[in-house]
């Protein structure tokens, strides 16, 4: 049951920070897509398509309004980005010239992801991870970025 609040809370100037740690904020996609692979003995030698779901998550340290990085804004990013060259695609012929598996994928999508986000507020990405069936995925994390 939903109880009626006393009264509508109004800002009092104070801070709206409650976390002064590093959070992860991340955002779920999915998109339908075609592709092959190369140098495969197997059934994805032959064009198949997927349905993919895709994670990005990035993480930094609050703003003033106590978020690290707006949903909206990850969705934005996407959609300008990423969902042209993914969604309704054939992977083959949209992506940079790769053997489309989801392990270079995420690689693509982190780094695409990458470099559209502003520098504030110690903004990073943190992973990709990416699910070509509902049981499989591939993942890259930015700390492999690091280790290169």
């Amino acid at each position: 049951m939903f109880a009626v609040p006393k009264e509508i809370k109004k800002e009092t100037g104070e801070s709206l920070i409650y976390c002064p740690r590093r959070v992860l904020v991340s955002k779920e996609f999915t998109f339908d897509a075609a592709h092959h692979l190369f140098n495969y003995e197997g059934k994805c030698k032959a064009l198949h398509g997927h349905t993919y779901r895709l994670q990005i998550a990035v993480s930094g340290f609050l703003d003033d309004k106590g978020m690290v990085y707006d949903f909206g804004s990850i969705k934005s990013i996407y959609k300008e980005l990423l969902e042209p060259y993914l969604d309704h695609a054939y992977l083959n012929e949209s992506l940079p010239y790769m053997n489309t598996t989801a392990e270079n994928m995420v690689y693509w999508i982190f780094k695409t992801f990458e470099a559209a986000l502003p520098k504030e507020r110690g903004l990073q990405m943190e992973t990709v991870r990416l699910y070509e069936t509902p049981s499989a995925y591939a993942e890259f994390k930015r700390e492999w970025e690091l280790e290169a």
